[in-house]
């Protein structure tokens, strides 16, 4: 694998010539689809097809498909799927049947995803929204405790394995506490360690997770005015010391707010403080143009993937390979049983 440590994006909903000279010239290790790329199943799959013919293997093809207000395949073209806030009260009230329902929703969600050659998803959340927080999380949060958080994450991470689709926890070390939303500007939280200790807790519990995004939050009781994405003392010491979080780590989106400096500035800071991929969606912008600026950049400002790196890399590759056999149409009567309100549309 001679892939670069960067997960790019694409302008629409077909490869463009451009596009594609890139994606043969540095072989991202990953392509990220946003809801511009996303029209139909068979759109999306021959988009899949060409990015894998311009890169030369079949690279990760990634998605934000958590259910809810984040979910990049919209009805009616593809099926609704609850927001965690949903998974969290039926856990209140029965945890088994709360647990059945997180793994059956993203078991179905990876049917979904993985017909497409769709076989990584930036989900589940494992942030603890606190009150007075922005919504920024909200009801996307499984809730705020974090055994019960940590235990609906990873029936969601295997929900997704078991169908074939590689799981993205987010947002390491916990967005829950943002008082801004990062898209816009750096949030900084003030909470000290023992406070934080709830938020790290539910990432522990999934801390084998095959990938985790980054949060693009200071905590400034690690270090002060500094994102975690960029902290060498956050992803060192709290995310792969105290959390104990091993596998592949990317960044959120390198075009969020939050960070300053130019897009080279912000990859190679990503890159020194110990992320091994760098992640850039250009939700920002509508030209195509400007996101293929944009995805240069980042592109040229990527490492190739080795070492530990590449290892992870490897290893999150094969979580999106252990697929097992699924009866879909039973599974959407026992979800809908445990979820009877689900707004479920076929097209």
């Amino acid at each position: 694998m001679t892939n670069k440590a960067c997960i790019l994006s694409v302008a629409g909903p077909n490869l463009l010539r451009d596009e594609a000279a890139l994606f043969a010239e540095h072989k991202p290790w990953g392509v990220i689809l946003m809801g511009r790329s996303c029209i139909s199943k068979m759109q999306v799959s021959q988009l899949v097809e060409d990015i894998w013919n311009a890169v030369g293997r079949e690279i990760l093809i990634f998605i934000d498909q958590e259910g809810g207000r984040v979910a990049r395949l919209k009805a009616p073209e593809w099926p609704l799927f609850p927001k965690g806030i949903v998974y969290g009260d039926l856990y209140d009230a029965d945890p088994d049947k709360g647990l059945e329902a997180v793994w059956l929703g993203h078991r179905l969600i990876a049917h979904e995803l993985a017909a497409m050659g769709i076989h990584a998803d930036c989900a589940p959340v494992c942030d603890l929204p606190q009150p007075g927080a922005h919504d920024v999380i909200g009801d996307r949060a499984f809730g705020t405790d974090p055994d019960k958080v940590g235990a609906l994450a990873k029936a969601a991470l295997k929900g997704l394995e078991d169908g074939g689709v590689a799981g993205v926890i987010k947002h390491i070390p916990g967005h829950g506490r943002s008082m801004a939303d990062s898209h816009l500007e750096l949030p900084r939280v003030t909470a000290g360690s023992n406070e934080l200790a709830s938020d790290f807790a539910a990432f522990i519990h999934v801390k084998d997770a095959p990938m985790a995004m980054t949060a693009h939050i200071a905590y400034d009781h690690f270090d002060a005015g500094k994102a975690a994405t960029v902290s060498h003392k956050m992803i060192q010491e709290v995310i792969r010391g105290r959390i104990g979080f091993d596998g592949l780590l990317m960044t959120d989106d390198l075009g969020m707010k939050a960070l300053g400096g130019s897009l080279t500035d912000r990859a190679s800071a990503s890159i020194e403080a110990g992320c091994d991929v760098l992640l850039h969606c250009s939700g920002f912008l509508k030209e195509a143009d400007a996101i293929l600026a944009e995805m240069t950049e980042v592109a040229e400002a990527a490492p190739v993937l080795e070492g530990k790196a590449l290892e992870r890399a490897k290893n999150a590759e094969a979580a999106s390979m252990r697929a097992s056999a699924f009866d879909a149409e039973a599974g959407w009567e026992q979800f809908k049983a445990l979820i009877p309100d689900i707004g479920v549309t076929h097209a």
